[in-house]
């Protein structure tokens, strides 16, 4: 689905691609996948290497950088057409950590190139303050996998997701424990920072229109006018 709305926006091309937040590279296998070049960056080693590793087993050509998104220093080029920071990885930041990824993603993407992200619905999360979320069941029998989250409130925007993953195996069941912290942003405050940070025709997908689980947010680099001579 995200593939598609690449594809409506620039013709059905190969594109440059920069995963900026690629975690354990979800998103960045299927953007390869789809014959995109595709550079995917995260500030946890950790997670690049297992990223790698998910590339190399399914052999896709993928570079991979460890870099934080909020400078891209460790990221060569400027000529990517879509960057993307997708599943919540915008909230993790502050005000001005999220005005310097902005800022950097722009410096990166060619003129008129598209900045993708996907953050939760925080303007719903806001009204209903919920403390959790339902457990979610994937696998077989034998293989299962238990997925739920609790919420902390710190104040009126920001709060600690405790997630807990309990995984079946030949051994048993064995549960995981992840702790994180999040700010919510408003669709409102996420635009008015992309038009501040140069980027235009801001437009927001809820997940009735997208497809994705996700509000997705889309918005253009401002075309150059200055003249490079």
């Amino acid at each position: 689905m995200l593939n598609q709305l690449l594809t409506e926006r620039f013709a059905d091309r190969r594109l440059r691609i920069l995963d900026s937040a690629c975690g354990i590279g979800t998103q960045a296998l299927g953007f390869a996948k789809s014959g995109h070049m595709v550079t995917a960056a995260d500030i946890s080693e950790a997670a690049v290497r297992r990223a790698r590793h998910e590339a190399r087993i399914r052999d896709l050509d993928i570079s991979f950088a460890v870099s934080d998104m909020t400078y891209m220093s460790g990221i060569a080029g400027t000529d990517f057409d879509v960057i993307a920071v997708l599943d919540n990885a915008l909230p993790h930041l502050s005000e001005t950590q999220v005005r310097s990824a902005l800022t950097a993603s722009a410096s990166k993407l060619v003129p008129n190139g598209l900045f993708l992200a996907s953050i939760r619905d925080y303007d719903e999360v806001l009204k209903q303050r919920p403390a959790i979320q339902q457990p979610a069941f994937y696998g077989s029998p034998g293989a299962r996998r238990i997925v739920h989250q609790v919420w902390d409130c710190i104040n009126e925007t920001r709060y600690v997701v405790h997630l807990y993953i309990t995984l079946e195996s030949t051994r048993g069941w064995m549960a995981h424990h992840f702790v994180s912290e999040y700010r919510c942003i408003l669709r409102s405050e996420l635009s008015n920072e992309l038009e501040a940070a140069g980027f235009r025709d801001v437009q927001w997908l809820m997940p009735d229109e997208s497809g994705y689980y996700q509000p997705i947010v889309l918005a253009r680099r401002v075309q150059s006018t200055v003249d490079p001579d």
